[in-house]
């Protein structure tokens, strides 16, 4: 891949390591990474496939990963406001009035954010692999991992799966950089799910730097505190969109079950729901990162 036009940005007090790719002039697509990962687990495939279809392409690492700054979230807590806090930051350090977002994840969630309460920035709007920003997951985990009964009105929980993998993470130990890539591949391994290949060497290469670049591999479990504070913006309705949107959904993902994307698809307005076959909860299957990519160039395109 080009080498990018890659820096550090300032947010506030945070500094945010940020790449762009891509020829000048082209349409700007900002991508915003899901909980705990860098900027890095957008793969290589995917920048590529959206530079070669004419797009530039921003991915940059969340505060708490990678070469970012970390954050003492106890002293200082933060939300999904100030994550998209972040992601404006560094549209502004590169001069970008206005970016197709496409988020992923936790990012999809940010990316619904800017579309509310930004919505001049927006040009278009993908969430892949995510559930409506104002969607409560706490109680949900709560119940699940409890064995009660959910709620009629919860959107579904996580796959049982998935649910015993936490269970038995929590009890490994994780002081060597050896343990922490092990837990860290075996949890994308089921976060992948079992329909599709899993990719283990792009995924391990993925755990990989995402530990060896950051200053303190542990800050990145901060996104789980932050995901979980409920503001009153969070709240605001996605039926004030008005960017064209898509949303990408697996039909195997083990974390956030399809009708979550579909519950985002529903709320607003015109938006386009694309259920991909066997895709689990990541980008790590060979060929998957290229196909998605496609989706989102024809999206862009519009």
């Amino acid at each position: 891949m080009a080498i990018p036009d890659a820096k550090f940005i300032t947010s506030g007090k945070l500094r945010l390591w940020a790449e762009r790719f891509g020829h000048p002039g082209d349409p700007v697509a900002l991508l915003v990474m899901g909980t705990s990962t860098p900027g890095a687990g957008w793969p290589d495939a995917f920048v590529e496939t959206l530079v070669a279809g004419g797009r530039q392409v921003i991915r940059f690492d969340h505060r708490d990963t990678g070469r970012s700054d970390h954050v003492d979230f106890t002293a200082d807590p933060y939300t999904l406001a100030d994550l998209a806090g972040d992601a404006l930051a560094v549209l502004d350090a590169y001069g970008v009035e206005a970016a197709h977002v496409v988020g992923v994840s936790l990012g999809g969630a940010v990316a619904q954010w800017l579309a509310v309460h930004r919505p001049g920035r927006v040009a278009t709007l993908t969430v892949i692999m995510s559930s409506p920003m104002g969607a409560e997951a706490g109680p949900v985990w709560e119940r699940a991992l409890s064995g009660r009964e959910p709620d009629p009105a919860d959107l579904p929980p996580p796959a049982p799966r998935f649910l015993e993998h936490l269970m038995r993470a929590a009890a490994l130990p994780r002081t060597t950089r050896e343990q922490h890539l092990a837990a860290g591949l075996e949890t994308w391994r089921v976060l992948s799910g079992e329909a599709l290949p899993f990719d283990e060497e792009a995924a391990r290469r993925l755990v990989e730097e995402s530990y060896d670049r950051a200053a303190d591999p542990g800050a990145a479990l901060n996104h789980d505190l932050a995901g979980r504070i409920m503001t009153e913006d969070r709240r605001a309705a996605l039926s004030s969109v008005k960017a064209a949107t898509l949303v990408v959904h697996g039909t195997e993902d083990p974390l956030l079950p399809l009708p979550h994307g579909a519950a985002v698809a529903a709320a607003i307005p015109h938006a386009r729901l694309e259920a991909v076959a066997g895709m689990g909860h990541s980008f790590l299957s060979p060929g998957l990162p290229r196909r998605i990519a496609e989706l989102v160039l024809r999206h862009t395109g519009a």
